[in-house]
């Protein structure tokens, strides 16, 4: 079964039930494949990504980072057989631009491996998402992106929500007319396995303009 986790930011480590969870569904650890969020840097590596994995207990007998220094061929057959597939926080709009000219976003919703993505790396796991200069892009005009488009839905992870819950309704407004947003902060995950979702931290829910909290599943 298809397997997704949208994750935010953790503080430290991954939570006990959340590491859980990820040692049932990852199953297969031959390899685990990394998309960088800013490909021309070679200091993203997804080194404190990595150590939350190995925290869990979940370690691979190999590791592999896709950024510019691989070639586009190589990087479709690196995610073609990866056993997951975690896309880094960072730079959301780096990410984006680089998983397209890559022809990477097709390649990944082939894919049976399980998805994961942090912070910038889950917004971009989405159907769509807004780039604006209110959720702290440098941009003069807002613009809605295509994302990697996993389910029909959008993400916005690791923002405040409690404390901007006007600014998320005025900015989002639109796009909860067309598609449900998900939207968590800092520790939180959520979770698509096959039609089923699951729910840690505090992740809301924003459709037709109602914003409600979910409950937790994990």
């Amino acid at each position: 079964m298809i397997t997704h986790y949208y994750l935010g930011w953790f503080t430290v480590f991954f939570p006990e039930r959340l590491s859980q969870v990820l040692r049932e569904d990852i199953t297969d650890r031959k390899s685990l494949v990394m998309i960088s969020s800013n490909p021309l840097d070679a200091k993203v590596d997804g080194a404190v990504e990595r150590t939350w994995l190995d925290h869990a207990g979940i370690l691979f007998d190999d590791y592999y980072l896709i950024n510019h220094g691989i070639k586009k061929e190589d990087a479709h057959t690196l995610i073609q057989n990866a056993s997951v597939i975690f896309l880094l926080g960072g730079d959301t709009l780096k990410q984006n631009e680089f998983l397209m000219a890559y022809g990477l976003a097709e390649c990944i919703r082939k894919s049976n491996a399980v998805v994961i993505g942090a912070s910038a790396g889950a917004i971009n796991m989405s159907a769509k998402w807004l780039c604006s200069k209110n959720f702290g892009y440098p941009v003069e005009e807002n613009t809605v992106y295509d994302g990697i488009g996993l389910g029909n839905f959008s993400v916005l992870s690791h923002f405040d929500l409690e404390n901007n819950m006007t600014l998320f309704q005025s900015e989002l407004s639109s796009i909860s007319e067309k598609m449900m947003i998900y939207a968590s902060n800092k520790d939180c995950a959520l979770r698509t396995k096959g039609d089923k979702i699951d729910i840690l931290g505090s992740v809301y829910i924003f459709s037709h303009s109602e914003i409600r909290k979910l409950e937790e599943t994990f």
